[in-house]
């Protein structure tokens, strides 16, 4: 099969098996020469890094790369829980799907242990599978069935509440009065008005069950529940701030009041003592989503063309990088979790390079003159699309887009990667 993107209403509704397992093979390969320092990952572990770790929505954006850096950057066992669908012999799987699958393979060859679940992460039966495997993939690796890091990274539209039964689905919506505001389609280049009607009361309600911190404070009861929990343990959340030009739709929106209760149930998770919690403020990124939240496409394309200018902007696998190496795992904090440096709400911020004075500064001032003429001048466009594109396994380098292939598994002539 010949598989080229399909973008309908700037949703990607395919993917591309050798472009996705390539993605995740150029990220080890960073994290190999960043993190690990060169070193095979099996003897990259270094004082206080994790050993044993759990990422909740591992299969793409920061959860696929926390669960690449802390598997190939300290040798760490890992397990992964994500909910994907698979490639069949007439359609391809979802991105994760093809990412999930090289992930397992490559720390396979790599000697590191692994094990990824695929299901719903909010329901009560996969807190139940995730502690059996955690125990599985410590033993097989001979260390304590004692979790140090649990990443919280799950995107998911609803969420079903394990206690009530009841479905919750989330909006991307403003609170109190409609928002309008100019977008850029990503695939023309057109500039256009987008438009949103203020949630109601139970919109709101419902994108916080799903999207707030509820969830992650339900996981690490299971886990201490089961004595998994190492008495080192650190369990990080992400979350996205933003410019004021984009909080009506976003901080202050729904999204944000989701955010907001993330934050709350970092802060119970630390009152309970039972593993110390950040919520990471991380930088706008182009995700399978973002391209169709009103401003965004607009505003991170101006940004991102500010941002390479200045030489400071990073992708998924960098910003984790800098999350582990220099917050969670850096000099003095691997051993000290107090010393993880926070901002006055006590979140990490690798947001820090974005929200420079000078950054944003600049940003909004080519917003204010961007048109239909000089989009491409002064906009990255062409980026943006790009990182789109790629979040599905198109426009990669290196992969032959017009050559057969097959979307049930992973070409085992591309990278050696065998599904299983």
């Amino acid at each position: 099969m010949i598989i080229k993107p399909m973008v309908r209403n700037s949703i990607c509704i395919n993917s591309h098996p050798a472009g996705c397992a390539r993605v995740v093979s150029n990220q080890i390969a960073k994290v190999k020469q960043t993190l690990a320092g060169g070193k095979d990952p099996a003897a990259a572990k270094t004082a206080g890094s994790p050993a044993l770790v759990l990422v909740l929505g591992c299969s793409t954006g920061y959860g696929l790369s926390s669960r690449i850096a802390a598997a190939f950057g300290y040798g760490a066992a890992t397990v992964g829980v994500s909910f994907e669908k698979a490639g069949s012999a007439t359609k391809p799987g979802t991105p994760g799907w093809y990412n999930n699958l090289t992930f397992d393979s490559e720390a396979a060859k790599a000697g590191l242990a692994s094990k990824t679940l695929d299901g719903d992460a909010y329901s009560a039966g996969m807190k139940e599978q995730a502690v059996k495997a955690l125990r599985e993939t410590a033993a097989a690796v001979g260390i304590p069935a004692k979790v140090d890091l649990i990443v919280y990274s799950l995107a998911s539209p609803v969420r079903t509440d394990p206690k009530t039964g009841i479905m919750y689905r989330s909006v991307i919506k403003p609170i109190g009065q409609a928002y309008s505001g100019t977008t850029l389609d990503m695939m023309s280049g057109a500039l256009t008005t987008a438009s949103a009607d203020p949630a109601s009361e139970e919109e709101i309600s419902s994108t916080i069950k799903v999207m707030g911190g509820e969830d992650w404070e339900l996981w690490i009861e299971a886990l201490a529940k089961e004595d998994l929990l190492a008495d080192s343990v650190r369990t990080v959340a992400y979350t996205y701030i933003g410019p004021e030009l984009s909080w009506a739709i976003y901080k202050n929106g729904t999204i944000g009041r989701a955010k907001q209760d993330l934050e709350r149930a970092a802060a119970a998770i630390n009152s309970a003592g039972k593993a110390r919690a950040w919520v990471s403020v991380n930088k706008a990124l182009v995700t399978r989503a973002s391209a169709v939240i009103p401003i965004i496409p607009f505003y991170v394309s101006t940004l991102f063309k500010v941002m390479k200018e200045k030489k400071l902007h990073e992708g998924c696998i960098e910003q984790i990088i800098r999350l582990y190496g220099e917050r969670l795992y850096g000099p003095g904090t691997a051993a000290d979790p107090a010393k993880v440096s926070t901002d006055s709400e006590g979140r990490i911020r690798i947001d820090d390079w974005e929200m420079r004075e000078d950054v944003q500064k600049e940003t909004v001032e080519r917003m204010k003159k961007v048109t239909a003429e000089n989009v491409n001048e002064l906009t990255d466009i062409s980026g943006f699309r790009h990182d789109f594109l790629e979040a599905h396994g198109f426009d990669v380098e290196g992969i032959n887009y017009e050559a057969d292939t097959d979307p049930a598994g992973l070409p085992s002539g591309n990278l050696g990667i065998t599904r299983g």
